[in-house]
């Protein structure tokens, strides 16, 4: 009995002694793992003061992992010394050598944690203090070797850190570079402002800048250079760099959501409609262009339908050709009449008309006459109706060059309103034929002659359009010589006429 009980006393004296001994933590605290394996210097308290030795997390195939450090309720094993799991702290390390671009990285821990891309001098990532486990997402630029320090503490209950880095796909173009050659480079953006790049799109051709372009509809993906996006919410900003002709521009731009254009590289914006809207389109104010332009076309998408267009327009281009362009109204018909240089060498003249001033369809054609050098031309617009209406002239040259004049604007029942017949001007009887285009209301027919007496003033009142009046001038009509009918109304209507009595 005695020797059984000395035994045992022996033997809790052995174990007290080992466990009193002292340990040997491994690890110098300072080097970083490599290989996507790191190291985690552990500490028996929150403050990293009491090292304990190190463990290891990731592997060879990925710097990835998700630490669980087991029960709350015991010891936690390192290469060194055991330390107690409910208040240690960790400090990770790792040295990792990043192919350039973009990666989101995602940590997360219960409790405290934070990370840092530069050796802990910053921390990108900063979530110290007390939690269950929740995690933090940043979206980083890297390139080459890095030295990434992730920092945790346990204060008590479970216990949890996570570390994960994933590549994003990203355009690799320089997305200040012009297109050149009338062929915009569409840089690609996911997010409504410019916000992640994703790669190029193109639009536009060697023969022409102006485009139409549709993202194939409402939430499906759309395909860059890089990577793709969806079309809900995405942007693009375009770049063009183009040489223009001494002359006169127009632009429209449209879209459907929001767009500007900018002919100065974006510093200021020539159209700016900068807001979520569908399909929509402005015209410029006519532009003076001479030289070569940094042309920047922005465009965002904000959800629904998705389009952006656009279209440049000459007005003029010097040296001028055309040197004069008139439009009237006669006979209820509008009257062109133009004339160019006499070293113009014209191939054909294409007549185009507007009712809104944006949207122009050719109406006629009009070509010299072979073998004759014909300076002045006409047209007349046969089935011109309604109110206003815009011309203007697309002129092609022998070598395929089309310009275009200015606009003129025909407010066509004002002037259809204005034109007042006098028949006959030679009259040889008492009266003379009045008609009016329009409706007269308190008509007042003057006639003055050359001297400027009135020999003649009658207040006729009504007058139907296109019903003519007969006039009585048989008080005058000895009196020889030239006079002028002058017809007035209520309206402001003021018509003069020349007639003669033999």
């Amino acid at each position: 009995m005695i020797r059984s009980l000395q035994i045992s006393i022996v033997l809790l004296l052995t174990a007290a002694f080992a466990t009193a001994q002292p340990c040997s933590p491994l690890g110098d605290q300072t080097s970083f793992g490599t290989g996507n394996v790191w190291i985690g210097y552990v500490y028996d308290n929150m403050n990293f003061t009491t090292y304990r030795g190190y463990i290891n997390v990731g592997s060879a195939a990925s710097p990835n992992f998700d630490y669980n450090f087991g029960s709350n309720n015991g010891n936690l094993n390192t290469n060194g010394c055991h330390v107690d799991r409910n208040t240690f702290s960790v400090r990770f390390k790792l040295r990792k050598n990043f192919t350039n671009g973009s990666y989101r990285i995602v940590v997360g821990g219960d409790d405290g944690y934070r990370l840092s891309l530069n050796n802990g001098a910053t921390w990108i990532v900063n979530n110290w203090n007390d939690h269950s486990y929740t995690t933090s997402t940043i979206d980083v630029v890297l390139n080459g070797n890095t030295d990434i320090i992730l920092e945790y503490y346990e204060n008590g209950g479970d216990n949890r850190v996570s570390f994960n880095v994933t590549s994003i796909c990203t355009g690799t173009e320089n997305t200040s570079t012009y297109g050149s050659n009338n062929t915009w480079n569409g840089y690609v953006y996911d997010g409504t402002n410019f916000d992640q790049y994703v790669g190029m799109i193109q639009n536009g051709s060697a023969a022409n800048p102006n485009f139409d372009q549709n993202f194939g509809g409402s939430n499906v993906t759309l395909n860059t250079s890089g990577c793709s996006t969806t079309t809900e919410t995405f942007s693009v900003r375009y770049r063009l760099n183009k040489t223009f002709l001494a002359g006169t521009y127009q632009f429209t731009v449209g879209a459907d959501d929001g767009y500007r254009l900018s002919l100065d590289g974006g510093a200021t914006w020539v159209i700016n409609q900068w807001f979520a809207q569908s399909y929509a389109s402005t015209i410029s104010t006519p532009i003076s262009l001479n030289g070569t332009y940094d042309m920047v076309l922005e465009y965002y998408e904000q959800g629904g339908d998705n389009r952006v267009s656009f279209n440049l327009a000459t007005i003029s281009i010097l040296p001028i050709y055309l040197i004069d362009f008139k439009a009237a109204v006669k006979n209820n018909q509008t009257v062109l009449n133009w004339v160019v240089t006499a070293n113009s060498t014209p191939d054909y003249f294409e007549v185009e008309r507007s009712y809104d001033n944006r949207s122009f369809s050719s109406i006629g054609t009009v070509e010299p006459k072979a073998g004759e050098l014909t300076t002045r031309f006409t047209y007349t617009d046969k089935t011109a109706q309604g109110d206003k209406l815009y011309y203007r002239l697309k002129m092609v040259d022998i070598d395929r060059t089309a310009t275009y004049s200015k606009t003129l604007t025909i407010h066509l029942k004002e002037a259809l309103q204005q034109e007042l017949q006098v028949y006959p001007t030679v009259i040889t009887s008492n009266q003379v034929m009045v008609k009016s285009a329009d409706n007269y209301s308190n008509a007042v027919v003057t006639v003055v002659d050359l001297s400027g007496r009135v020999v003649l003033n009658k207040t006729i009142g009504q007058m139907t359009a296109n019903q003519a009046q007969a006039i009585d001038l048989s008080s005058i009509r000895t009196g020889k010589g030239v006079y002028f009918l002058r017809v007035t109304n209520s309206d402001g209507i003021d018509q003069t006429r020349k007639i003669i009595l033999p």
